[in-house]
């Protein structure tokens, strides 16, 4: 069994105050005997209305957040998801929402830019949110392998489309990891039942790393960073707080929930596909 952490954060505007933090939470979860460790969604930097002048340093500048994680990764010899980071394509491009992996060695070894923006009203304190103001969109599913298991990747509002979860069920994930920000209008609605019907529906592990409290400026958001299991049951769960959830993946476990309900061979719809409607009883007869 190979063990896992999210890491649940309250992030804020400073870039600064946030790395520190995070490293912090980096060696809690690395002395537990995590060998992934998933940070939340906008980790680094929160609200901030400077986002332009991060991503510009990220892209074409000195790069802090990405050298913070490729050290802390190298430092405590783990494999470290970044949750995500303003990070354009090209220089003088639109942000993306980038989360960025790094193995063991501190080598950035995959990206995965967020592809459904969260253009919503909500009954909070900010009322609307628009992403794409801010960010543009992704456009490729990214699965890949690591010491624990092949891991998908995706971002938060992501959670509420199914279809890219059985894409990365069928790239052969055994783990999917979920960064985010979640409201605690939404979370409190949402949040546990959608984290359970992807665990269900793709027979994957779940980890998800959720900001969890009251951040500067009044936005507030629902905490209960998890791990879930195949059957869709909460293994570990973080309320609301900055702290750690560490937990175990059993793929022996995987492959029996798997070998017993085999969902993946009975599926009659694949991506974009249809089922042929069945003959007409006359058509038997032609």
């Amino acid at each position: 069994m190979h063990q896992v952490a999210a890491i649940q954060m309250i992030s804020s505007t400073d870039v600064q105050a946030n790395l520190t933090r995070a490293a912090e939470l980096i060696a809690e979860a690395a002395a537990q005997g995590a060998r992934v460790l998933l940070l939340p969604e906008c980790f680094a930097v929160f609200g901030t209305a400077d986002l332009t002048r991060v991503a510009e340093e990220e892209i074409s500048g000195a790069k802090p957040i990405q050298r913070f994680l490729a050290e802390q990764a190298r430092h405590h010899a783990v494999w470290l998801i970044g949750g995500s980071i303003p990070l354009p394509r090209e220089p003088g491009k639109k942000a993306m929402a980038a989360c960025l992996v790094f193995d063991e060695q501190g080598r950035e070894v995959a990206r995965y830019d967020k592809l459904h923006l969260f253009d919503v009203e909500v009954a909070d304190n900010q009322r609307s949110y628009q992403e794409s103001r801010d960010y543009d969109y992704g456009d490729q599913v990214v699965c890949i392998d690591t010491p624990v298991g092949r891991v998908g990747l995706s971002i938060c509002y992501d959670l509420r489309f199914a279809e890219l979860y059985l894409a990365l069920s069928r790239a052969g994930a055994e783990l999917i990891v979920v960064p985010s920000a979640f409201t605690a209008v939404t979370g409190a609605a949402h949040w546990d039942v959608l984290l359970r019907a992807r665990a269900i529906e793709t027979q994957c592990y779940i980890l998800a790393a959720n900001q969890g409290g009251l951040h500067p400026g009044g936005r507030e958001t629902f905490g209960h960073s998890c791990l879930i299991d195949p059957w869709g049951v909460i293994q570990q769960v973080i309320a609301k707080g900055e702290g750690v959830v560490c937990g175990a993946l059993d793929l022996d476990y995987l492959k029996s929930v798997r070998g017993r309900m085999p969902v993946a061979q009975h599926r009659r719809f694949a991506a974009a596909d249809t089922i042929v409607p069945a003959a007409k009883e006359s058509e038997h007869h032609e």
